[in-house]
Formats: structure tokens, sequence, C-alpha cells
């Protein structure tokens, strides 16, 4: 009699199981990843890959030191293994050891010089080392290897754009769209790159393209709003900002677009998530921007601040002092030559305070919300300084109450606003304002009436023109208030 073979359980493949986690990891499906990274680790032993499939999962759920030491796991069975390194570089990158990032990356360069992935991660550390002119080749041959890669087309656009390339950075930029058509990211890199250059016709074209072409994002409609804005077509800024709001309900920089553009309520001040965003976005070109645009505001402080302790022009020190929105460091820049110090700067945006640190005046750089910071901070400062950070606030009451409160007896807060054109009745009534570019201009009668109800006596109050916008005269006011001795 001829027995029937015996039918005997399979278990799962581990080469297909090592596939599908893979897949999972890429399209960002970490929950679904999760537990059959865990099987995979059961049934296989461990290896190099395992490692760099599980730390890249971690790196996935935020867990950089876990990831971390899966990497060196890893490199320590293999040291030469080229995903390895690549993988250590972006996770130290997130852990923010540059230096670390950077030798791992030129490791996997050393060992895979044709290896696209490992030279698009050393051009993006060398972005990072502010080495725009180093990181340009290796992108370039990350994108020409893999055309459809988008984050390395955006890092390869942002290298030559800091190179002064704009031209080619759009061009990258458009070819990208090109390679990939339905991505987002490139779009509103490349309306980034053409607002950055002022071109904002060409900006609001690179927007309304994307719409014809099917490319729903909150992002793009709000910057289409913005880049028509510019242009004076405030009807068709309206109507993209309405677009936006569908699309992103909740989007902090959305809402704040849409106020400015008076589709809902007024906001009471910019919120910091949208500060951030367009500011760590515009950090690399600020300073030059304004330089363009006849910035007045950090020298019509120091011009106040002399003025009213002339001693400290002849040579007398003050300090410490606060820089509230510090930006790229240029009112530090402004007061250098004086003994005035240690300067702490506080900033929303890291890309600023990158721009801030590299001059080496201030004593200390601060990322934060100003609010946060001057609730929770016990320095008594003699000078507060807040150079164009007030139009992102309407109301100005407990901003203010915080100054004061900082301020040591005798001390000093000076700051600037812009003035508010042609009031209604209920504009002066109220104070304020939100004009559609998403800043605030106030009444001169608000700020002495907030002042006084902060404990402050005015020393300077007059109007100047803070900068130049669309050829004009920006009306601002310069104010210096001081916490008297005795209050009241």
């Amino acid at each position: 009699m001829q027995l029937a073979p015996t039918s005997l359980p399979v278990g799962p493949d581990p080469a297909q199981l090592t596939r599908r986690v893979q897949d999972m990891i890429a399209a960002g499906r970490v929950h679904a990843a999760r537990p059959l990274m865990a099987a995979l680790r059961r049934l296989a032993p461990p290896s190099p890959e395992l490692h760099d499939m599980e730390a890249r999962l971690l790196l996935r759920e935020g867990r950089i030191p876990e990831a971390l030491a899966e990497l060196d796991a890893g490199l320590a069975m293999d040291g030469g293994a080229v995903e390895l390194l690549i993988s250590r570089a972006d996770a130290r990158m997130q852990a923010q050891d540059v230096l670390g990032a950077a030798a791992d990356a030129s490791d996997a360069v050393i060992l895979a010089p044709r290896h696209p992935r490992a030279k698009a991660v050393l051009g993006v550390v060398l972005l990072e080392m502010n080495r725009p002119e180093d990181a340009v080749p290796c992108l370039r041959e990350a994108v020409a290897a893999e055309p459809r890669h988008a984050p390395c087309v955006r890092a390869y656009a942002t290298a030559l754009e800091r190179c002064g390339e704009h031209d080619a950075a759009a061009q990258v930029l458009a070819d990208g769209i090109r390679a990939i058509p339905g991505d987002p990211t490139l779009r509103t890199a490349a309306i980034m790159v053409a607002m950055r250059a002022r071109d904002f016709a060409g900006a609001a074209d690179i927007a309304e393209a994307a719409r014809r072409d099917g490319v729903a994002d909150a992002q793009v409609f709000g910057l289409k709003g913005h880049a028509l804005s510019s242009l004076g077509r405030h009807g068709e800024a309206t109507a993209a900002y309405a677009e936006a709001l569908k699309l992103a309900p909740e989007d902090p920089y959305v809402r704040h677009l849409v106020a400015a553009a008076g589709l809902r309520p007024q906001s009471t001040r910019a919120p910091a998530p949208y500060l951030e965003t367009v500011f760590d976005g515009y950090a690399q070109r600020f300073e030059s921007h304004l330089i363009g645009l006849h910035y007045r505001v950090p020298g019509l402080l120091r011009a106040a601040l002399l003025e009213l302790r002339p001693d400290v022009g002849d040579g007398a020190a003050l300090g410490p002092v606060l820089d509230l929105g510090c930006g790229t460091g240029l009112m530090g820049v402004v007061l250098s030559d004086l003994k005035l110090g240690p300067i702490t700067g506080i900033d929303v945006s890291d890309g600023m305070l990158r721009e801030a640190a590299q001059k080496e005046i201030y004593g200390d750089l601060v990322h934060g919300e100003l609010e946060t910071f001057l609730a929770n901070d016990r320095t008594d400062w003699p000078v507060i300084l807040a150079a164009d950070v007030f139009c992102y606030f309407g109301v100005l009451d407990e901003v203010m109450k915080l100054c004061h409160a900082r301020l040591a007896p005798g001390g000093l807060l000076l700051f600037t606003v812009e003035e508010m054109p042609q009031p209604s009745e209920e504009d002066v009534a109220k104070g304020w304002r939100l004009g559609r570019q998403g800043r605030f201009s106030h009444h001169a009668d608000y700020i002495l009436r907030v002042a006084a109800e902060a404990g402050f006596a005015l020393r300077v109050m007059r109007r100047e023109g803070l900068r130049t916008e669309a050829g004009a005269d920006v009306a601002g006011m310069v104010v210096a208030l001081e916490r008297v001795r005795h209050d009241g």
C-alpha cells in the first residue's frame, strides 16, 4: 500500500517577510510594520540588515537613541556596511550630531562612491554645515541617479539657491515637478524660490499650474494667496486662502493667512508654528532681503537707546540685554561696538538662530516662544529689545505686562510697531488691525494705553519709516518705555 506524502506545516519565509517590512517602512506604515518586524527578528538570526531595518523603523517612531544603538550594533558586526553608515548619518542628523553625521556620510561615499543615497545624505549634511558649494556636486549626482526622489531634488535646489544660483534652483524644481507631478512638496519649494526672488507673478503661476494638475494641497493654495496678495490681487488671494482652509482647517499657517484676508474672525497674534514655518524657510536670505528693503529698525532702536543712555555711547557698560525675536542677529550686530551684554536672543525659528549663532555675538540663543520665555525667566533685564516683533501681535496687553515684570527698575523696553494706515473709528477703538500680509499694525493711542496699564512710563515715541515695500515707506513708530523705579 502506498502511503500519501505527509503534509508538513510551512512557516513564514524570512526573505519574503523582510521585503514586506522594508516596503512598509519605506511607505511610512509604522504600525503595520512593527509586529512583522518583531516576527522577523524571532525567525532570522541577527544581521547588519536586520539592525538597519529595526533602526529605520525606530527613526520613523521618533526613538532616536534606540535607533542609534541598533546601528552601532550592526556596524559592530560589519563596519563597512554602507547602508548602516547612511542610516546612522541620518540618525545622527536627527540627534543634532552634525559632525558625527558628516563622518558617517563621508565614510559611506568613500566605500561606495557611486551610491546615490550616500551622496544625497552627504549633500544634506554639508548643507547643514553651511557648505552649499560642497553640497551641490553631491546632490547633483544623487538627483541624476534618482530623479524621482523628491527630498533629494529639494535639497539640491536649496544648495543651488544658497550659492546664489536662483535660476538653476528653479529649473531643478521644475524638472522635479515634471518627473513627480503629484508631489506637493516640490510645488511648494518652487513657489518659495520664486517668492524669495520676489517673483510673485511666477509664484502664483506655479501654484495655479499645481491646481490645474490636480495637486490639492493647503500650503500650495496658502502660498498662492500670499503671492497674489503681494501683487495687490486681494480678491483672488481671498479665494486661494478659502481653498487652503477647506483642505487644512486646523493648520496654523493657513488659519493665520485666512484671518489676514478677512475670511474668519481676526487672529490676535500670529501663531508660533506659522512664524516658524515662514522664517525657517526665509532664514538664508533674510538679511539680504531686508537690506534690499532699506531696513532701518536696528539702527533706529540703537539711536533711541543712546538718546536715553548717552553714557553707553561714551563707553559705559550696560547689560545683560534681551533681544526678543532676534532673527539672524541684526540687532546684535548693530550693538556690537557698545559695551552691552551679554546679549540673549530668543526666536521661534531654528533656522534664524543658526544664522545668528554664526555671528558669535550672542551670549545665549534660545529657541522658543517669547511669552513662554518671559513668563518663566527670572532675570532682571536692564534692556529688552523687540525689533520688528510686535508686528506679529495684535493684542499687546499680555506681552507688555510680561516685559514689565522682567525689567529691572529703571529698565528700558525698546520696540517698533507698524502704524495703522487710515484707521477707521472701529480700528482706533480696538487699537490694532491685521493686514493682508499676516502682520499687525497699531494705533498710537493703543500703544500709550497698554504701556500705561502695564506700568510703564513713556520715554520715546516717534514716527519713522521702518523699511520700503512696493517702492514706498512702511510707516511705523519707535517706542521706548521705562519701568519706573516706584511703580504707580
